[in-house]
């Protein structure tokens, strides 16, 4: 059997075909697209990562947890630093961000972006050299901006009129010059999630290009003589997979570069095109390499630049979910299996959408294995929930676990390292997991498991 066909079983319900097609081996199956690049299985079919049992780290460190796989992480890094060489990469710190995935970044040569204060705060914290920080955010407060000028962040994406008026305000007031890109909303109709798409006119990012206020903005600016205008920045979207909305955004925004050259005599040294290279949650997803992600976006800019007469500028991206999402999963403990009426079994485990809130907020698809032993037992069509007072609580819609799995059992769902943690949350009072890194054999925790005490500490009525 080919690969794609038994990886169907870790993927959308589409192109599977019925549950009686599918055997044993497919459901004890690891679809290496979808999994940390340590992680196996053993001969007793129990998953392991960075050469520990996830039955021993569930023993140690309890369940619901995400557990990074630190190897897989460092790769990733590298092989974004070494298909973009020359270029500027930034780790989307929205992604998931705590002081040791700063401290990795650092070590393998990333730049880093953050928005908001909180973010610019754990940077800081982990020791970031701030000349290598970007600051986004729709509406940064005075005090957001203010912290980003004492510290000396690198460069800043203004994305307001507003917003350029209070930087400049609290920059002269500092005798500071700091260095600013202007985000412009290309109007590109980004293949992904409405809520995810982010260069369309009808939303809050951005400087609109076809209106022309992303060039009335360089130009208040330029004439300002503040704020150093470093270059554009546009991101279309995130969990894109077509690289043609990049080639669309490439077009219009060296097209705005070329009107300032014309308009101002300046030809701008910088250009951003963001992020949101998509990842594989299930084997229905197709993610491009970092090497074909650079050659593509580097034809497109290169060409587009030669078509204005400009030179290239120094280009930029911000891969967040690429580069950490892949390399966490998530592990759970089966509380209850429930059959309704022959219609569905519900796998119902110890966390939920506290834990990933991706599923009920985007109605995002992932994949889900037992994760403690092999089984032999025929597959059967399962819907993995949470265990929230929510009918929309689900982790996993449609996945095929073995007919016999039961409560104690384990299940893994992997891709869980972008935004799950970041958009945790303590609905019904339930603390959030811990993230524990693991790598040649040891583990770590690096953000601790929250505790009753931790909710309460916070409550002083």
């Amino acid at each position: 059997m080919r690969a794609h066909e038994a990886g169907a079983l870790h993927g959308d319900l589409g192109n599977r075909g019925p549950a009686w097609l599918r055997t044993p081996q497919d459901v004890n199956a690891l679809v290496p697209q979808l999994w940390p690049r340590t992680v196996t299985r053993t001969g007793a079919g129990s998953l392991q990562v960075g050469g520990v049992s996830v039955a021993d780290l569930a023993a140690e460190y309890g369940t619901p947890a995400y557990f990074l796989d630190e190897e897989d992480l460092r790769g990733r890094c590298r092989d974004f630093a070494a298909a973009f060489a020359g270029a500027d990469v930034y780790y989307a710190g929205k992604s998931f961000l705590c002081k040791a995935v700063v401290r990795v970044v650092e070590e393998e040569g990333l730049f880093l972006d953050v928005c908001s204060g909180g973010e610019l705060a754990v940077a800081l914290a982990a020791g970031f050299p701030p000349e290598r920080i970007g600051f986004h955010g729709n509406n940064k407060s005075r005090s957001e901006l203010r912290r980003a000028l004492e510290a000396g962040v690198g460069r800043i994406v203004v994305d307001s009129f507003d917003e350029i008026a209070r930087l400049t305000e609290l920059a002269r007031a500092a005798g500071k010059r700091p260095g600013v890109l202007v985000r412009v909303t290309v109007g590109v109709e980004a293949h992904t999630h409405e809520f995810i798409a982010t260069a369309h006119e009808d939303q809050k990012f951005g400087f609109s290009l076809a209106g022309g206020a992303a060039f009335e903005a360089c130009a208040q600016i330029l004439d300002e003589g503040v704020l150093d205008l470093h270059g554009l920045h546009s991101h279309i979207g995130s969990q894109i997979f077509d690289t043609s909305g990049f080639e669309v955004a490439a077009r219009r925004i060296v097209q705005l570069q070329a009107q300032i050259r014309d308009a101002r005599g300046v030809e701008l040294p910088e250009l951003d095109l963001g992020g949101g290279f998509g990842i594989a949650y299930t084997t229905q997803d197709d993610p491009s390499t970092p090497a074909d992600l650079a050659k593509r976006i580097n034809k497109i800019v290169e060409s587009e630049c030669e078509l204005a007469s400009l030179r290239v500028p120094r280009l930029s991206i911000e891969p967040g979910r690429a580069v950490i999402g892949p390399a966490v999963f998530t592990l759970y403990e089966v509380g209850t299996v429930k059959d309704v009426d022959g219609i569905r079994t519900y796998v119902s485990v110890d966390g939920g959408m506290s834990d990933n809130i991706r599923t009920a907020l985007y109605d995002a698809s992932y994949s889900a294995t037992l994760a403690n032993r092999r089984s032999d037992a025929e597959p059967i069509l399962a819907r993995v929930v949470g265990k929230h007072c929510e009918s929309g609580d689900i982790v996993v819609k449609d996945e095929f676990l073995p007919a016999d799995v039961h409560p104690g059992d384990l299940v893994a769902v992997p891709g869980t390292g972008a935004y799950c943690r970041s958009m945790a949350s303590n609905y019904n009072h339930v603390p959030r997991p811990p993230v524990v890194a693991v790598r040649d054999g040891a583990a770590r925790v690096i953000v601790r498991r929250e505790t009753e005490d931790d909710l309460l500490a916070l409550d002083v009525g």
